[in-house]
């Protein structure tokens, strides 16, 4: 080893590293004022495209494209079966096998979060982003020949393997766009997972109307459409570097790694990245990738896990859901014609795009906090304002426009909050050698409430009809009130940073002075190190 290296190595150990360039400025590639606005370069925003694409769009664009051919797929499931058995289909089978079609993609999505992770390890998260799409374009092989060949099961297995992409889209797409991203520009990188979801929800919306594939003739074309994302990252996904973390902490490749981080930060800038990374990596000391299973049991990441739980689980119970289910009715009640409610549909999916975006351009200025607190706050306010107005509904001509203004200031106020920074900071609290586990772990919890809700949110709104609605401000106003006394500000930081300030919590009030006196033990043993070493290299001269 050079003395060079050597005096490096020392001086890491010792808590002596040098420190990044503080003045370098970014390349004005895209707009707004400030390091803060810019990409370092168009690789970085490039790469974040070409991940979405394949990623949390494929999510969003098939959760929205089954409910166009809804009628289509029902005459398709009756036909199929009398001719079949020469026999109509009872009304209830028809539901059950409906039922089925629509679940079957939250149970293909809970196994995809199983071995989402274990792929992004294994394959790496790019090559895990590439073998999915393999997975896609058979599943959208299978829906499209369903509709000729009469077999509605091959509609059902192509459901349950686009649920599988799925699943492993939004569980790895996260995780690579969260290690490519510098620190400053993290929360906004981070939010490109929100912003393709959302545009796979707008896309499906306007693709599935009757006058594109919606009709009853194109419908199986619409099912089979997923190829087209999964093919499109096929072609511009390979032309892009591996995570950087990910080749340097999980493969030790320290020359792949600085190739990448070149080509996403600049030749002059990829430095500090490189820096940061080699910390994280040293911290670690070698340490292998964790197992879910292996997280519950680490007192380190005890809190960390409690809060990628409960606001994954506040994500999906917030109420989401029976906006989008009173939506129509309230929607008819202001006097919109059924044959226009899609077209005002559509103004809910724009609604969500726009939020994404937003969140996105504020959530490196705000800060994560103020944004899901407030975002949270706001659902609250708006569950009270749609539970006066549908309960008065019929009193007044004007109480409907009320409850149709609070329907997109609520999906607004989730898009602002909860709907987008969920993702991001489980990307954020947990570091390299937990990420992935934490991952699975919260995309499991995401799929586990979703095929909750489903099953149970017909039965409470039967139950308590527009009443549900105090159960999602409770929900609300708890979740708020977990981020505002547990979850620290993590703009800006490190992931190292943020491990140390969820440390107090995790270990309690005597963390301090057990770091001190590990910091002192540590100081004392480097320089018995130094004094040992200078002392054999003044024996050794002597010889």
């Amino acid at each position: 080893m050079s003395p060079e290296r050597k005096c490096s190595l020392l001086n890491f150990c010792q808590g002596k590293q040098s420190q990044p360039v503080l003045g370098m400025e970014h390349r004005p590639l895209l707009g707004g004022s400030g390091a803060h606005a810019k990409f370092p370069s168009w690789t970085l925003f490039l790469a974040v495209c070409a991940v979405g694409i394949g990623g949390t769009f494929q999510y969003g664009y098939n959760v929205s494209i089954i409910n166009a051919p809804t009628q289509h797929i029902h005459r398709f499931l009756n036909e199929t079966w009398t001719s079949r058995y020469h026999k109509e289909l009872s009304p209830d089978l028809l539901t059950f096998l409906w039922s089925v079609i629509a679940s079957v993609f939250s149970l293909g999505g809970l196994c995809g979060a199983f071995i989402g992770g274990s792929m992004a390890i294994r394959l790496g998260r790019k090559g895990a982003l590439l073998m999915n799409n393999i997975v896609a374009i058979l599943a959208s092989i299978l829906m499209g020949i369903s509709f000729p060949t009469g077999l509605f099961e091959l509609l059902i297995v192509g459901r349950f393997l686009i649920g599988i992409n799925s699943g492993i889209g939004i569980c790895v797409q996260p995780l690579y766009i969260g290690e490519v991203a510098p620190k400053h520009l993290r929360g906004g990188m981070a939010m490109g997972t929100s912003i393709f979801l959302t545009g796979g929800i707008l896309t499906g919306q306007i693709i599935g109307l009757r006058e594109f594939l919606g009709g009853e003739t194109y419908w199986p074309l619409l099912l089979s459409s997923s190829c087209f994302p999964a093919f499109a990252q096929l072609l511009f996904l390979p032309w892009f570097p591996e995570s950087p973390r990910y080749l340097l902490i999980d493969r030790g490749d320290e020359l792949s790694c600085a190739k990448a981080l070149k080509r996403f930060h600049g030749s002059s800038e990829y430095g500090k990245e490189m820096e940061d990374i080699q910390r994280e990596r040293s911290a670690l000391d070698g340490e292998e990738p964790k197992k879910p299973w292996q997280l519950f049991s680490d007192r380190g990441v005890r809190w960390q896990l409690i809060t990628v739980i409960v606001m994954t689980m506040g994500q999906q119970l917030s109420g989401i859901n029976a906006i989008y289910f009173y939506a129509t009715y309230i929607f008819e009640q202001a006097g919109i014609s059924a044959e226009k409610i899609p077209y005002v549909t559509l103004g809910t999916g724009a609604c969500e795009c726009l939020t994404a975006l937003t969140c996105g351009l504020l959530i490196d200025y705000v800060g994560r906090r103020y944004l899901i607190i407030g975002g949270y706050l706001l659902m609250t306010l708006w569950s009270i304002v749609l539970t006066f107005s549908l309960t008065y509904q019929d009193l007044y001509s004007w109480v409907p426009y009320v409850s149709m203004a609070s329907i997109f200031a609520f999906i607004l106020s989730f898009g602002l909050g909860p709907g987008g920074i969920t993702n991001t900071l489980t990307a954020e609290l947990f570091v390299q050698s937990s990420r992935p586990a934490a991952y699975m772990i919260g995309g499991t919890i995401s799929w586990i409430s979703f095929f909750t809700i489903g099953m149970l949110f017909p039965f409470i709104v039967n139950g308590l009809k527009h009443y549900c609605f105090l159960v999602f401000l409770l929900e609300c106003s708890l979740v708020a009130a977990f981020v505002f006394l547990v979850i620290p500000e993590t703009k800006n930081k490190s992931f190292l940073e943020i491990k140390k300030e969820f440390h107090k919590l995790n270990f309690g009030r005597n963390t301090k002075k057990n770091e001190t006196d590990l910091s002192e033990r540590r100081q004392l043993y480097d320089e018995l190190k130094n004094k040992n070493l200078c002392n054999f290299t003044a024996v050794t001269k002597l010889q």
